[in-house]
């Protein structure tokens, strides 16, 4: 058999999620961001759940093309728009929305001959300081844009810093509005966190909204805030088996560098995931884990392979039992990768995209 171990894809996530962000702007339309391969989910995979979005946002022309060829026939976005001038050629015959963030782009736009003026996002750096173009430099870049015949509609962006933290927004809303003012043209100011937490003030209504990692059922502002207080859920499940069980005395120790040392008798599962599968090595002792859909936490370092388990609170587990590494579990237990991220101190974006090549990955049914 197999190796035990799958990644789920849950499609029914992925549209309560996006379903979640039309309540949080009920005004505005919906970008479904499926960059990183949709966060690590697979683009094909996570299509179906999330083609009840307005537009897809992503930043390459691959992924565009892959978007295409599943039938979509409404707004793409590329959110870094045009690495070089001949990616407009592609723009063109795909009938992409391109983000402009700097004079390169509208210089390849110049000289870039089409039979369609292009859609194009124009992006000010309101205090990112990522890309775009600062407030001072944002109307004269919308006076070369707009002269240009290869250009139609131009859209007016920014994107947040702070979003998901104390200092907020305010400072970069200011800064927008005050450049964009009597500016014609759509708005798209918010990404996942300013969406929840912001979306349904006057401060940042907009046309459009960035659904990024809300889309996959990750709270953009943990710990402050967990899906369950979002009404969240996880779209992706990292689960495999037991494939042995150990009964520890005081002082036997788990693993490499013997980082765990029992204090008393304990009974451990060892479980066919590791690093190599994308579950981060850095995971502390301590970092929760379903078993059977029963909470408990790992012991010691995990292994490129394997990593090992705590089974005290669920004696009857054997070989073969199921473990949720993070995701939906049996019984209608739920373990936000969140949590699991943050037990290697780092956020569940990563761990979505960081899932091996080696796992297998199918959508639930």
């Amino acid at each position: 058999m197999p190796r035990p171990i799958e990644a789920l894809i849950h499609n029914d996530a992925l549209a309560h999620n996006l379903r979640r962000a039309r309540k949080a702007a009920p005004d505005a339309r919906v970008w479904a961001v499926v960059k990183a391969d949709a966060y690590g989910h697979g683009i094909e995979c996570a299509y179906e759940g999330l083609r009840g979005a307005d537009g897809f946002a992503l930043l390459d022309l691959a992924e565009a093309e892959r978007i295409r060829a599943l039938g979509w026939r409404g707004p793409v976005l590329l959110l870094e728009g045009a690495f070089e001038a001949r990616d407009l050629e592609l723009c063109s015959r795909l009938k992409l929305w391109h983000v402009v963030h700097r004079d390169a782009q509208i210089d390849w736009l110049s000289g870039h001959k089409t039979e369609t003026p292009h859609r194009v996002f124009l992006k000010m750096n309101s205090g990112m300081n990522r890309l775009g173009f600062t407030p001072g430099a944002y109307r004269s870049a919308w006076t070369r844009l707009n002269a240009l015949p290869q250009v139609g509609e131009i859209s007016l962006m920014t994107h947040f810093s702070d979003a998901d933290g104390e200092r907020g927004i305010a400072h970069q809303v200011a800064a927008f509005e005050a450049a964009t003012r009597d500016l014609p043209g759509e708005r798209s100011l918010s990404n996942s966190a300013a969406t929840l937490r912001h979306g349904g003030t006057d401060a940042v209504a907009a046309d459009w909204v960035r659904a990024g990692i809300m889309s996959y059922g990750s709270a953009p502002d943990f710990p402050e805030h967990d899906i369950a207080y979002w009404q969240l859920r996880p779209a992706m499940t990292l689960r495999a088996q037991l494939i042995a069980v150990q009964s520890l005395q005081a002082g036997d120790s788990v693993g490499y560098g013997s980082s765990f040392v029992a204090e008393a008798p304990l009974r451990i599962g060892v479980v066919a995931c590791g690093y190599a599968d994308g579950y981060p090595r850095l995971c502390a002792t301590g970092t929760p884990v379903l078993v059977d859909g029963v909470r408990t936490r790992t012991v010691g370092r995990v292994s490129m392979d394997m990593l090992t388990v705590d089974l005290t609170p669920v004696p009857t587990a054997l070989p073969g039992s199921e473990v949720t590494l993070w995701g939906q579990g049996p019984h209608g237990s739920v373990l936000a990768i969140d949590e699991v991220a943050a037990g290697a101190g780092t956020i569940g974006y990563e761990l979505m995209c960081a899932l091996a090549a080696r796992v297998p990955v199918r959508v639930a049914g």
